[in-house]
């Protein structure tokens, strides 16, 4: 079930975006009343799945789930009509029409894929509001729970207080940031430090094996469930919250996993809270130190603000107020993603290794259906569509607006076997990263 709710979120958003981008293509078609022979979601290789013509447009969905098209008439595309284009211009193609008029059309997809972002970015500001726990509110720092960030220098308890230089004001901030991190500055036992960390640690993370987040709110250790044939499902509960270890207290779960280490066969004592009741009980380990039971490793805001953890701070905001605060959210989604296409194409970071392909996007969706986390994850993709789009690279939009912008500077226009040979050298391309992209996914599947 889990994978058809993961699938669900992940063809509806993509469908979405496709026909919304494609959108952009046709309503400023029709508008400088070009044809647009075909409107589909999909590819039609060979046969369509549906299709139905109306008027001079023939709308479908394709078989081919790799993204969708409108078919300009008159213009070089994907579909490399030679036929047509050796044909006399008509006053319905896109060639006939002036160079301002197709620049508006090519620029039309992406600029769609960007006002859907803000868009989504506002609505949700207006029926979500702000959930957050303040970073000055982590008392006692974060927990590390990858290796690669420990490697690089940051510890279990330490204080975040900026990435990159700029002050990190909430927990959220420093999730988010730390992947693209080059220098963290921690308060570490009432000591200011900056610890630089290696510039492909991007790859590093990868390569931990743990695909988790990289920190985490420090909680206490919570019982959440246990391994088959181990003997400590009747010691304790699933709840239950461990308190002291032989007599010893303890506050976070990080705390307990360390200790835990140390009880190699043994049978301690420990306390646990049950509800409003503390309970006394017993933990038996096995020769590997394991003891089968599981601990929450993330505990929801709800939670954490009824353990008395965190305080939990929550804005409510008019329609008015979410507008300028969706218009930023979209644009510091621009700027971050700008900044991590720049660190994929620096070599040194090897952050070209993790890109990924539809799997990667696959993964990105939830087990469990929640709107909130489908809208920001399609904001998030649209603003990613609209980004690699713009790139100058022939077959794409950004291809075509560069060869505009050309033709609207130079006042020559370049030739059809011209921009024919481009198209094919940027089909190459895109396949080449289609599937270096998509390996990229099969390889991790594989082998990590």
């Amino acid at each position: 079930m889990d994978i058809v709710i993961k699938l669900s979120q992940f063809l509806l958003s993509l469908s979405l975006l496709i026909i919304l981008h494609e959108l952009g293509h046709f309503i400023p078609a029709k508008l400088f009343k070009t044809r647009v022979e075909k409107f589909y979601l999909f590819f039609d290789v060979k046969y369509s799945l549906l299709k139905k013509k109306i008027g001079e447009t023939e709308y479908g969905i394709g078989w081919l789930p790799l993204g969708g098209y409108v078919k300009i008439s008159g213009m070089i595309d994907e579909s490399m009509d030679k036929e047509q284009m050796a044909l006399p211009p008509q006053p319905w193609e896109f060639r006939s029409k002036p160079a301002w008029q197709r620049l508006i059309i090519m620029l039309g997809g992406v600029t769609v894929n960007f006002i859907l972002a803000f868009i989504i970015y506002i609505g949700m500001a207006f029926v979500y509001g702000d959930t957050y726990v303040a970073n000055a509110d982590l008392k006692d720092g974060v927990w590390v729970t990858n290796p690669a960030i420990e490697n690089a220098g940051i510890k279990t308890g330490d204080k975040i207080i900026a990435i990159n230089g700029k002050k990190m004001d909430r927990y959220d901030d420093i999730a988010k940031n730390l992947f693209m991190a080059s220098e963290v500055t921690v308060e570490r036992n009432n000591e200011i430090k900056t610890i630089k960390f290696p510039i492909n640690i991007i790859n590093k993370i990868s390569n931990s094996g743990v695909k988790r987040s990289l920190v985490e709110m420090r909680i206490p250790f919570v019982v959440a469930g246990f391994e088959e044939n181990y003997p400590n499902a009747k010691a304790v509960k699933t709840g239950d919250i461990l308190t002291h270890i032989n007599g010893v207290p303890v506050k976070y779960a990080d705390e307990v996993a360390s200790q835990f280490k140390n009880f190699s066969g043994k049978t301690i004592a420990v306390t646990v809270k049950r509800g409003d009741k503390v309970v006394q009980s017993t933990l038996k380990f096995n020769n590997k130190s394991k003891s089968g039971v599981y601990y929450a490793q993330r505990l929801p805001y709800s939670n954490l603000e009824k353990l008395n953890l965190y305080k939990i701070n929550r804005q409510k905001f008019s329609f008015a107020e979410s507008i300028p605060i969706g218009i930023k959210t979209g644009a510091n989604g621009l700027v971050e993603y700008g900044n991590q296409l720049k660190t994929i194409f620096n070599p040194k970071t090897e952050a070209y290794k993790e890109v990924g392909g539809f799997a990667a996007i696959f993964n990105i969706f939830p087990n469990t259906w929640s709107w909130e986390a489908f809208w920001s994850i399609t904001a998030l993709l649209s603003i990613m569509l609209g980004v690699m789009n713009l790139l100058p690279i022939p077959a794409l939009d950004g291809g075509h607006v560069m060869f505009l912008l050309y033709e609207i500077i130079s006042g020559k226009k370049p030739s059809d076997k011209f921009l024919e040979n481009a198209q094919m050298v940027g089909f190459v391309l895109l396949i080449a990263l289609l599937l270096f992209a998509n390996g990229n996914d099969i390889y991790k599947a594989i082998v990590k």
